[in-house]
């Protein structure tokens, strides 16, 4: 009998993009005219970018990890030739080996679809224990355990889920955001190609708690392999009895749908998604009333986001307690941080909070990709603030961040090196308000409008339209109807004071 031989290759979007597929055939043909068996397992991305496609060797001492992969490369490899692209065992490569791997400690380590291995790496323990507890039980331990919302807000999780259980209704619903559209950011997408089953779990314990019978998943469009694989996922869950009528004999039902998005950055607010999922157009609705009480249909409805929810399972299977330890302050648990733009090492990290931006871009991320000195770093999405190179030993932590001006959001961080042109960055912002404003509203609406072309007069040489600009951002900020245009004035003004020779002003 042949030695089998067994490769984990990433079915991963970035991954793909670099050419898993190829090296994937490659491989098989290789093994064909050697005469050996092989046996290629696709799993999902560790979530270091840098390195893909990253291909697993199974071996007697463990996995060893082989960085950029190319098919013309796959006969050295399976000579044993590729010494110059190995980086030796997996769970040794310190980028992954000094994180905090809590909600993505399946990510990469097993085959995305196989609910076995889900399972047989903690998966579902966290329904289990939930389908024997009462509704105000699983609530009750998501609020100790410190967890909120993975987005802009970062309202507590416990809470939100209180409000929608103590609501009476004949119907409540459980509306999963994975509409990820900040600049920088991906873990939505990693978490969902790589452990579907644990977003599916988070869901259903999620409906278990506040007494829902239907979830949707509202996916932005971009994602279409998250769709394929959560369809797959789906379909598995409801066969083994995850979902569905009567889940596991308990008596209890939910079911979940994906809805996909259209393109629209403003649905990732909360109110103009259930807009979208009702199937109008996607705009801010006013609140209140809440959407906890008033939400999709007009019935209790809990919004979170996908890190959110796919951090619930853990915390059902190892206790509020164990979650609460990792943190700082009032934000508890892990994060999953996002590196991106000019950095060396682009990929995921997640760390528990309180972790230093400048451990993140420095120690993880390896500082600029070109070399040059870093300039700026953008943390929170296209709205959040610039931050500089006095901001780097800034606490990765909710109110850290809120005491300086800045938001942490989705967790994205852009990095910029000391070519780029600052007030080119603040034109930037306005631009993107003004192409993804829902329109409701006339602060966001024309404010939008005019600070581009406000913007483009700075530039070139009227820096006595400065004062101007400001008061435009105070009534930007102020009176808008949502977040789209109340934070589009925080990167404008945060460049502005930190680089404001790139303006024309005077320090």
């Amino acid at each position: 009998m042949r030695d089998l031989l067994t490769v984990y290759i990433p079915l991963e979007a970035t991954a793909l993009s670099l050419g898993a597929d190829e090296v994937a055939v490659a491989i098989l043909k290789e093994a064909a005219s050697q005469g050996r068996d092989v046996e290629i397992i696709r799993n999902g991305s560790w979530g270091m970018s840098w390195l893909e496609p990253l291909v697993e060797m199974v071996t007697p001492k463990g996995r060893v990890a082989y960085g950029n992969m190319t098919a013309d490369r796959v006969a050295d490899l399976l000579k044993g030739e590729c010494a110059d692209l190995c980086l030796g065992l997996t769970a040794d490569i310190p980028y992954l080996k000094s994180q905090d791997r809590l909600t993505f400690g399946r990510c990469g380590l097993i085959e995305a679809l196989s609910l076995s291995e889900y399972q047989d790496n903690g998966g579902f323990v966290g329904l289990k224990k939930a389908l024997e507890m009462t509704p105000q039980d699983i609530v009750t331990q998501v609020t100790d355990s410190g967890l909120r919302g993975r987005g802009g807000a970062a309202f507590p999780t416990g809470i939100k889920w209180n409000t929608v259980l103590g609501a009476g209704s004949d119907q409540k619903y459980i509306c999963c955001n994975a509409d990820e559209g900040d600049s920088g950011t991906f873990a939505d997408r990693l978490l969902m190609e790589g452990d579907p089953y644990c977003l599916i779990e988070g869901m259903t314990i999620a409906a278990l708690a506040v007494g829902a019978t239907e979830g949707y998943i509202y996916l932005r469009s971009e994602y279409p392999l998250c769709k394929q694989i959560l369809d797959e996922a789906l379909l598995n869950a409801r066969a083994a009895g995850w979902l569905g009528k009567n889940i596991k004999d308990s008596g209890k039902d939910f079911d979940i749908e994906i809805r996909m998005g259209a393109g629209s950055y403003v649905c990732g607010e909360e109110t103009a998604m259930l807009e979208s999922l009702e199937g109008k157009r996607g705009m801010v609705r006013a609140k209140p009333p809440l959407p906890a009480l008033h939400g999709l249909f007009g019935k209790p409805t809990v919004v979170n986001n996908v890190l959110s929810l796919a951090s619930v399972p853990i915390i059902m299977a190892k206790g509020a307690d164990y979650y609460r330890n990792f943190g700082m302050g009032r934000s508890r648990g892990t994060i999953a941080f996002q590196l991106a733009g000019n950095i060396a090492r682009g990929g995921l990290v997640e760390k528990a909070f309180g972790i230093s931006l400048r451990e993140l871009i420095e120690d993880y991320g390896g500082g600029t990709h070109s070399d040059n000195s870093l300039k700026a770093v953008q943390v929170g999405g296209p709205l959040g603030a610039y931050l500089s190179e006095n901001d780097l030993d800034l606490p990765m932590d909710y109110e850290a961040f809120a005491e300086a001006g800045a938001v942490l959001g989705h967790g994205g961080i852009v990095v910029f090196d000391d070519s780029v042109d600052m007030a080119e960055q603040a034109r930037f912002a306005f631009e993107f308000c003004a192409i993804e404003s829902c329109g409701k509203c006339t602060p966001c609406r024309i404010g939008s409008v005019r600070g581009a072309e406000l913007m483009a007069k700075i530039q070139a040489g009227a820096a006595e339209n400065l004062p101007l600009m400001k008061e435009l951002c105070e009534v930007m900020e102020s009176g808008s109807l949502c977040a789209m245009g109340g934070m589009t004035p925080i990167p404008v003004l945060s460049a502005l004071q930190k680089w404001p020779n790139d303006f024309g002003a005077k320090p």
